[in-house]
């Protein structure tokens, strides 16, 4: 005559010196070979990055090429180069959609249109370079056209200044797409242009007074 009782067995894990007590269900996981069921994964660094690091968005560099294009004299001692060499997709692309903001005072329905200038205007000087012979990715075009525009922003809240005066007005006008223009070929039109550069800058210079005239309604 046998008689008695079972009682759960008392397991313990050792976690970091603290003694944790498993639960019947864990246990009888365990005993049955499904223990990888309860097995937690520890946390990949990589999952762990900032946003900005996700997105590949270096604020610094960005706004070093900020620099770099608003003052694109070469005794001011700018690595300019780094703008072409290095180029990056939301810098440009952040300073198009800012002046798309400011562009005919706020109405909106502008910037569609201004981004798509942005995108297949830069196509069309790539495509010209490439015909000429230069050695330039659409990419780099892509962030040099888009870096550029800060001229015509700084000069946007000067034109509602002097706009009333139609001589000055014009002046600063040619003034800040002489400036842009200037910033994107000094760094797109190299030494492999050799005598065609004129055929390279001047595109530009039209692309930048198209890009004013949708600021400006003219």
């Amino acid at each position: 005559d046998l008689s008695g009782s079972i009682t759960t067995p008392d397991v313990k894990l050792n976690l970091g010196g603290d003694f944790i007590k498993e639960s019947t269900a864990t246990t009888f996981l365990r005993q049955r070979g499904y223990g990888w069921l309860l097995e937690v994964e520890d946390d990949d660094p990589e999952d762990n990055k900032p946003l900005l690091e996700e997105l590949d968005i270096d604020l610094k560099d960005i706004y070093y090429k900020i620099r770099c294009v608003l003052m694109p004299m070469p005794s001011l001692g700018f690595n300019r180069q780094v703008v072409r060499d290095n180029p990056d997709f939301w810098g440009p692309l952040a300073v198009v959609l800012f002046f798309s903001m400011i562009s005919l005072y706020g109405q909106f329905k502008v910037v569609s249109w201004i981004i798509t200038i942005w995108i297949f205007g830069s196509l069309t000087i790539f495509l010209l370079a490439r015909v000429l012979g230069g050695e330039v990715a659409y990419g780099q075009v892509l962030g040099v056209i888009g870096y550029s525009l800060l001229p015509l922003i700084v000069i946007a809240p000067v034109l509602l200044v002097v706009g009333s005066f139609e001589v000055v007005s014009t002046l600063i006008k040619l003034f800040g797409v002489f400036w842009a223009a200037y910033s994107a070929a000094s760094l797109l039109v190299g030494e492999e242009f050799n005598t065609k550069k004129p055929l390279l800058i001047y595109p530009i210079f039209l692309l930048y007074i198209y890009f004013l005239s949708l600021y400006t309604g003219v």
